[in-house]
């Protein structure tokens, strides 16, 4: 605190909020106020004079800020002053040091001086540069690889500047490792104290060979008209006085190029990009006695292209096709066009213009062509195919230079913006008896549609709309004339409807464009009169089945047949050939000799008319046949027996296999057997039966064994199994 005169304040950045100084004065009644550098941070207060800091200074923002203090009366009369107040602001280390890239990149040849830089690296510090906050130093903390020992690179501390080290200049070798990467690091505060920021870069170093090297690929322009041989690029070689030749690997006829003793290579004629795009040749370095110097080097030439091609349309005719109801902007196609000159180049660059429309009805500006594209859009009017079916149009395309010609054809396809008219609204009416055949056609009707023919718009779909809960009647339409032909589709029933009232309505597979709506013109009349005819009686089944077991007793009821009579008549039921009746008759069948049967249920009414319907009887089958072996071969072993052999047996089962049939054999239980024999499970009906030794003799022996089924109840077979022990030929059979 002290009296208002000029003072000088140093105040370090970023100490936040705070009171710098309390001014007095001896004058009563005065406030104090501030003017000049306060940038919304400094203030005094009026009423005691104290002035504060209202937030963080910053060096880097600002270093120096200079006000004015003054007390003055109630009346805003300066009582003292202006003094000068200067407040200093001093640096601290808030800054890291920054390289100026991100990454740095640099190129050292091969063999190249120690020391001697080649690249550097620079990086700056916002801080005080008077300071050592902003003091920096450079190191390499690593490169990538690093394969001996030492480092192969080194940097200036102080200017950054990177060269080769003693070790570098002598194992750099672009063919052992053409490519590091240098870890550089940079620090203030001269990196002599813990707390220093730092910050770090990737280096990447290119290692190039020595001058002995091939030239980037050469571009040459085609069909030049420059006078040849014009030079194109220059080789050295390492060595003086050397001889330079050029050959290629593979002789293709004359080669366009040359070099002259100075390494200077030539073309020697004009090249064409379309005939050849590219060359490839080597080039040699030879001594006196013709002797190679340098390894060969390949020279790769690419010819440049120029517009020297039209454009070709891609078709001779492009044929499209567009809806009439198309909305304006709609795509239609794409005319397309190729230009032999090369690819993605403004050389081959297509743009494309319409240049007439034929015929120009309903406009004249119908379609558009986008100019980079080709795509053609409709302009804003929906076609009309009644007014244009097909529209020519002729569309240039141009490259820089040239242009050409492409015919584009457009078809006007119909859109379903017409409805089906009948005739007739009202066919009358037609009286049928109710056992006409099902088919039979009682009607031809006809509606038209303007739509274009044999399209969806214009197929007429001819539908009982009304009147026909039960589908009995059936509506054809001609594909050709679209007239119909209304059909009896079920069976008709006087006692069931005697009239019918059919609401009949045409309509098209194409659905109607937004706005149409089919109405009372696609709407007709027709009533059908049924007249009641004496009808056979009808089964309640048109077929009947029935399953028994084949074990059923005689007299057994299988199944019960219904019937009645339209006509309320009492109904006879009866077999009507002699073999049914035998079947009711006689004594039951066996599955095994007939699975099912199929015969004829006849009945009649009291005016003897008859009908008929098919039964079907199905027997169950039932576990009544144990299994049997059956061998397709007799079962023998070779002897003398040698140990491991065994014989494939199999049985089968006469009954019926719903499910996948198993078979066990099982030795029977003697002593003697079990002794001599063993059986082994294959699968669900074979099993191996093997020798237990080998002390066989020469005969034929009789294997007891039993055989199950897995049926239900289970049933078995006991078997006597012949078993051949014999002298056997080389084919293995007993002689």
């Amino acid at each position: 605190t002290g009296p208002l005169k000029d003072m000088n304040f140093s105040i370090p950045e970023g100490t936040g909020v705070r009171p710098i100084y309390q001014f007095t004065s001896e004058s009563p009644g005065v406030s104090f106020r501030a003017t000049g550098d306060k940038d919304e941070l400094i203030d005094i207060l009026p009423d005691t004079g104290t002035l504060y800091l209202n937030g963080s200074l910053d060096w880097e923002t600002k270093a120096v800020h200079r006000l004015q203090v003054e007390s003055v009366d109630e009346n805003g009369n300066v009582v003292e002053g202006p003094y000068a107040v200067t407040i200093y602001v001093e640096d601290i280390n808030d800054n890291p040091p920054k390289f100026d890239q991100t990454k740095y990149t640099g190129v050292v040849r091969q063999n190249s001086r120690p020391g001697k830089p080649f690249m550097r690296v620079h990086a700056t510090d916002l801080d005080d540069p008077t300071t050592p906050h902003a003091q920096l130093t450079y190191s390499i903390l690593h490169h990538f690889p690093n394969p001996y020992p030492e480092m192969l690179f080194q940097i200036d501390s102080v200017t950054g500047e990177i060269s080769p080290s003693w070790t570098g200049s002598y194992y750099l070798d672009p063919q052992k490792q053409d490519t590091f990467t240098l870890l550089v690091s940079v620090k203030d505060m001269a990196g002599m104290t813990e707390n220093a920021f730092a910050n770090s870069v990737d280096v990447i170093i290119t290692v190039k060979e020595s001058l002995w090297k091939a030239p980037p690929t050469i571009t040459i322009k085609e069909n030049s008209t420059q006078t040849h041989p014009v030079n194109i690029s220059q080789v050295h070689s390492n060595e003086p006085e050397v001889i330079y030749e050029i050959f290629e690997k593979e002789s293709l006829g004359k080669l366009p190029f040359s070099i002259d003793q100075n390494g200077v290579i030539y073309v020697t004629e004009p090249l064409d990009r379309e005939e050849k795009d590219a060359y490839s040749f080597f080039v040699v370095t030879k001594d006196k006695e013709g002797e190679l110097v340098d390894k060969p080097l390949k020279i790769n030439v690419v010819v440049e292209d120029i517009n020297d091609n039209p454009p070709v349309c891609q078709n001779k005719l492009t044929v499209l096709e567009v809806q009439e109801n198309e909305g304006g902007g709609s795509s239609i196609g794409v005319v397309s066009a190729t230009d032999m000159d090369q690819k993605d180049t403004l050389n081959s660059r297509l743009q494309y213009k319409l240049l007439s429309q034929v015929p120009a009805v309903p406009a004249s500006n119908l379609f558009f062509v986008q100019q980079d594209t080709g795509i053609l859009q409709l302009i804003g009017l929906s076609l009309n195919k009644r007014i244009a079916s097909n529209y020519s149009l002729k569309v240039l395309a141009t490259d820089s230079v040239f242009q050409s010609i492409c015919d584009v054809q457009i078809h006007v396809i119909d859109i379903n913006d017409q409805i089906p008219i009948f005739e007739k609204s009202d066919y009358d009416s037609v009286t049928v008896a109710e056992n006409l055949p099902v088919g039979t056609v009682l009607l031809e009707i006809q509606a038209t549609d303007a739509d274009e023919p044999a399209t969806g718009s214009s197929y007429i779909i001819y539908q009982v709309k009304e009147g026909d809960p039960n589908n009995t009647f059936i509506i054809e339409t001609d594909p050709e004339t679209n007239r119909g032909f209304v059909r009896i589709n079920k069976a008709l029933d006087f006692e069931t409807a005697e009239v019918y009232n059919l609401v009949i309505n045409a309509t098209n597979p194409e659905p109607l464009v937004a706005g149409v709506q089919y109405n009372s013109s696609s709407l007709t009349l027709f009533k059908v009169f049924v007249t009641n005819v004496d009808e056979p009686p009808v089964f309640h089944k048109q077929a009947y089945t029935a399953e028994v077991s084949e074990d059923v007793p005689v007299n057994t009821l299988i199944v019960t047949v219904e019937a009645h009579d339209p006509e309320g008549d009492a109904v006879r039921f009866f077999f009507p050939n002699r073999g049914t009746r035998y079947f009711a008759y006689r004594k039951r069948h066996f599955l095994e000799k007939l699975a099912y049967f199929r015969f004829l249920v006849e009945g009649s009414d009291n005016a003897a008319q008859k009908f008929k319907t098919p039964l079907e009887l199905r027997l169950q089958d039932v576990n009544d046949n144990p299994p049997r072996l059956n061998m397709d071969y007799p079962t023998f072993f070779c002897y003398p027996l040698s140990g491991g052999q065994r014989a494939l047996i199999r049985a089968t089962d006469d009954d019926e296999q719903k499910f996948y049939s198993t078979i066990t054999f099982s030795l029977k239980d003697d002593i003697d057997t079990r002794n001599n024999w063993e059986i082994s499970k294959v699968n669900a009906t074979y099993s191996y039966l093997s020798p237990k030794h080998t002390n066989f003799e020469e005969k034929v022996y009789t294997v007891p064994m039993i055989i199950t089924d897995n049926g239900r109840p289970p049933l078995q077979r006991e078997v006597n199994l012949e078993v051949n022990i014999c002298t056997c030929s080389s084919e293995q059979s007993c002689f």
